[in-house]
């Protein structure tokens, strides 16, 4: 094995670098990983090219494509600091779409706009909404919905197998998933 010339470069960590489609850059005294520039460029042209290729599509079947690719990139960078980069790429998500409805019907209102395909659901009151074609409802998946959850360490000397260690994983389980009696296949 050996290293690429061209792929590798030698930064100071407080200019950061990319890395799995996140960058990790230390701000003074915290190392911070967030979702790089790149990654949000990606997903944002992919949602975009997206809808530019179904302008004629029905807005359940335009949800039912974007869903999983929005979740998807959420899930990945949900357990980095971006709060604030997925409240970034909703609002860009939403400009999309909300072009698209109004390109759709260029002799309506936006207030009719906003009705046929904007409703309120929970704390949003610009939820984009739409049925499929066997009648269920969906909505568009909001990056901001999704929490965001730290990874908390594994203590060093932590044996799961152990019947000691029980309290504690159940404990550690039980933080991280609500509701769940979750405990390692095979342990104890």
């Amino acid at each position: 094995m050996a290293l690429s010339a061209e792929k590798t470069s030698i930064t100071y960590i407080t200019d950061g670098f990319d890395f799995l489609g996140q960058n990790i850059r230390k701000y003074r005294d915290k190392l911070l990983i967030k979702p790089s520039r790149k990654s949000i460029s990606n997903l944002l042209e992919k949602v975009r090219e997206i809808i530019k290729s179904h302008k004629s599509s029905t807005a359940g079947g335009l949800i039912l494509l974007l869903n999983p690719i929005i979740r998807g990139w959420a899930n990945y960078h949900r357990h980095v600091v971006s709060g604030r980069v997925f409240a970034r790429v909703d609002h860009a998500i939403w400009q999309a779409i909300w072009a698209w409805a109004v390109r759709r019907h260029p002799k309506k209102s936006k207030k009719w706009v906003r009705s046929k395909y904007f409703t309120t659901e929970g704390g949003n009151n610009w939820a984009f909404f739409g049925e499929t074609y066997a009648g269920v409802r969906v909505l568009l998946f909001k990056a901001t919905s999704l929490g965001i959850i730290r990874h908390i360490k594994v203590r060093q000397d932590l044996n799961p197998y152990d019947p000691a260690w029980k309290d504690y994983l159940v404990k550690r389980v039980a933080k991280s998933t609500p509701g769940s009696g979750w405990v390692p296949q095979g342990a104890f």
